[in-house]
């Protein structure tokens, strides 16, 4: 039922102001910003610990920022950011507290929420388990049913249960143990079969990872692997040694021949996308060690702490949702890049799509009112410099206003010669390329100073021709390290959800998946007969009876 709601976005003092301000700026091209700025990147630049946040190549002014920053005080972003941290249940449609900050708070101080419980002693329980955990494989102890150590681990899971763990375990590879980490999501057989290719049955380890132990594909993989692992000659008490599971669901992994001492809990407080710094982590735990997967949470807690204390005007997470604003609700722009300078971070795109996009790809707010203004961006991109050999080309001449996120370190792991330098150069040039531009006059100089003729000239003219003007932020940090990574992983959460407030959304459901898995199970009931179906739409029903007709009669 729709409940009164707090004014409209579009009805607030600020937000008429910034119309007004878009009008008035939005045709300046950023030289002319730069040329009346001598010390804009001073001014538009944040520098907190190893990260260092440069935000001047975007078509802002100090008055843009201004009403910005106005626009998220009477949008309630403040009140938003303690109400979260106060452990008051944000999460309005499913009666939760949101609580993924407390899971890499300072296990040795409370942390209280609204009701008066504190739940670090749970959070403490469970990462104390881990560490036994992780310590037991690392160091030979725990063995597999033929008492041979375990070189690989497969977790099993979707979503924030793979895509989490699967980003991190690969960012971090510089300082994986000597063990192999795979992740299987994929409900199509050619995932899990080509994992189980990899590895062998006495050295594997098995990570089930889903909180209701129901979760359709993950459950399927699982069996799928629990059958090959029976095979190969294992019975089944050697399930509880090769066989962990991350859950709620305590009846339903015994069932399945899980250790009840080898079922680690999390709780419904904590998000899915949100969940790689729980449980859900274990995967990073063992492939990197204990301490470092702790390096990583203290590193999400400083970026927690700036945060919360920080101005808003000085806070990186902030500024970045204003700015995501900014281009969204008043340039249009519906899409945003993210192209990380650092193979080591080649997931992090397909990451942040999840926590964004399932977050904010809302259409009513909080109190269920249909929205009157665009919300979340569709998130995309991959790693340069592959980048700039495909999709560069749109950004610099294309027809769309594309903001991008540019991210690298300013420090290479390997050191292998002149590559990093060579990467870091394309990197800067990139983004002054973006933003610069090039004029007809300049293109025109350059082609006349290659010694081409006059018709010549005219016809290639309008190919050489740059508009520039494209929004950057370029983001850097000094090295890869679990620290670092925590604290740019916790700057993205922090950053969608300002944006959320301000649209007033709840970023903390995805009701929108749901539709799409209840058809699935009915379609799945479907196939597995002979006979066609007259249910459905005209195309759905098509579409069965066609795959039926063709599909080998054993499968």
């Amino acid at each position: 039922m729709m409940t009164e709601s707090t004014a409209r976005l579009t009805a607030l003092p600020a937000w008429q102001k910034l119309k007004a301000h878009y009008e008035q700026i939005s045709d300046t091209h950023m030289r002319e910003l730069f040329a009346s700025q001598s010390n804009r990147f001073e001014d538009f630049s944040i520098a907190w610990e190893d990260l260092f946040l440069d935000y001047s190549k975007n078509r802002i002014t100090e008055e843009t920022i201004q009403l910005l920053v106005e626009l998220a005080t009477e949008g309630g972003v403040p009140e938003a950011i303690e109400s979260m941290f106060q452990g008051e249940k944000i999460n309005t449609t499913e009666d939760r507290e949101v609580l993924h900050t407390a899971l890499r708070s300072d296990v040795n101080k409370p942390f209280i929420i609204a009701n008066g419980d504190d739940v670090m002693p749970e959070i403490q329980t469970v990462l104390e388990k881990m560490k036994g955990f992780c310590d037991a494989i690392h160091s030979g102890q725990s063995t597999g049913y033929t008492g041979k150590t375990f070189t690989s681990v497969v977790n099993i899971g979707i979503g924030g249960s793979d895509l989490g763990p699967h980003m991190v375990v690969n960012a971090l590879k510089f300082y994986q143990k000597d063990i192999d980490v795979y992740f299987v999501s994929n409900v199509d057989d050619a995932d899990v079969s080509e994992t189980l290719k990899k590895v062998d049955p006495e050295t594997t380890l098995f990570i089930i990872a889903s909180k209701t132990f129901t979760t359709w594909e993950t459950l399927t993989n699982a069996h799928s692997a629990r059958e090959w692992f029976l095979r190969s000659g294992a019975d089944e008490a050697a399930l509880s040694k090769h066989f962990v599971a991350i859950s709620s669901n305590i009846d339903d992994a015994v069932a399945f021949g899980i250790a009840e001492e080898n079922i680690f809990e999390f709780w419904d407080w904590v998000g899915g996308r949100y969940s790689l710094w729980s449980a859900i982590g274990l995967s990073i735990a063992i492939a990197i060690g204990f301490s470092k997967f702790s390096e990583l949470l203290a590193g999400a807690h400083a970026m927690d702490k700036h945060f919360r204390e920080t101005p808003l005007e000085k806070n990186m997470p902030v500024i970045l949702g204003l700015l995501g604003i900014w281009y969204n609700n008043f340039f249009g722009a519906d899409t945003q890049a993210i192209i990380p300078y650092d193979q080591y971070l080649e997931y992090l795109p397909s990451y942040l799509q999840q926590a964004d996009m399932e977050s904010n790809g809302k259409r009513v707010t909080k109190h269920g009112e249909v929205v009157d203004y665009s919300t979340g961006p569709v998130i995309w991109g991959t790693t340069g410099t592959n980048g700039q050999h495909a999709y560069f080309q749109l950004l610099h001449q294309g027809t769309r206003l594309i903001p991008a996120d540019f991210i690298a370190g300013i420090e290479s792991l390997n050191n292998v010669g002149e590559h990093h330098r060579l990467l870091i150069a394309n990197f800067l040039a990139q983004t002054e390329a973006l933003v610069r531009g090039k004029t007809e006059a300049e293109a025109k100089i350059t082609l006349e100073q290659s010694g081409l003729g006059e018709e010549e000239i005219e016809m290639i003219l309008p190919h050489k021709v740059f508009p520039g003007n494209q929004p950057t932020n370029t983001l850097f940090y000094q090295k890869l390290t679990p620290y670092n990574l925590g604290a740019l992983i916790a700057m993205y959460e922090h950053k969608i959800f300002v944006q959320g407030i301000i649209w007033d959304l709840n970023s903390f459901d995805q009701w929108g998946v749901e539709l799409g898995k209840n058809l699935a199970k009915v379609i799945f009931e479907e196939l597995g007969d002979g006979k066609p179906v007259a249910t459905h739409g005209q195309s759905t029903r098509g579409l069965i009876n066609y795959y039926k007709r063709k599909s080998p009669k054993d499968s």
